[in-house]
């Protein structure tokens, strides 16, 4: 695992109510106990920024990414991986095979790789989701502009952080994480009683 990411932390921050784990028997048999599938059971994934998948409610498994997108571009064995989660117009499938992380875009009909492993995702989307939870603004008009060069350098480093572990999430500026971080750098995705969507819209 590139982060090390816990439970423990994950509460802390967000609390138990938004986090989603996955149990074992979502997966199919060949990737339940895969590496990636482990942390998804046992530490899990904040939810807002994404949205981890829920099982089917009839037979408790997770869609498979041939019941999703038309897997023809997708290479070998695509068809058969679990999807675990959505993240702007993308099915996010887990490779139980390399441990990494894939989005499927639906629109496009495109695929490409997200993260080298599950920990990256988890770490991603911790570190926007503290920073939507967190970031607060002046609430003075005088300041704004300095309170939005604030939050892209918080952006920004949460970008090169990532990078110099896992180069996939944002190797170029059409990742869905890329297209993610810039509409929170231009004071998007702010909601509820968070602090900083309280000092935008008043």
């Amino acid at each position: 695992m590139l982060f090390d990411v816990t439970r423990s932390e994950l509460v802390g921050l967000f609390g138990e109510d938004r986090l989603v784990v996955l149990p074992a028997t979502a997966f199919p048999p060949a990737a339940a106990d895969c590496e990636g599938a482990r942390l998804l059971q046992t530490v899990g994934v904040p939810t807002g920024t994404l949205w981890p998948r829920v099982p089917d409610e009839d037979d408790g498994l997770l869609p498979l990414v041939q019941d999703v997108v038309d897997v023809e571009d997708a290479g070998e064995g695509a068809g058969g991986w679990p999807v675990i989660g959505w993240l702007l117009n993308a099915h996010l499938a887990l490779d139980p095979a390399s441990g990494k992380v894939h989005a499927f875009d639906a629109d496009e009909e495109t695929v490409r790789e997200l993260h080298t492993d599950v920990s990256s995702l988890v770490q991603v989307t911790l570190r926007f989701q503290r920073l939507l939870d967190e970031f607060t603004f002046s609430g003075d008009d005088g300041d704004e502009e300095a309170d939005f060069e604030r939050l892209e350098r918080e952006v920004e480093r949460i970008r090169q952080e990532t990078h110099s572990s896992d180069p996939l999430p944002f190797q170029d500026d059409e990742t869905v994480w890329s297209v993610v971080g810039e509409e929170i750098a231009a004071g998007q995705r702010f909601k509820g009683d968070s602090p900083g969507a309280r000092s935008l819209h008043g």
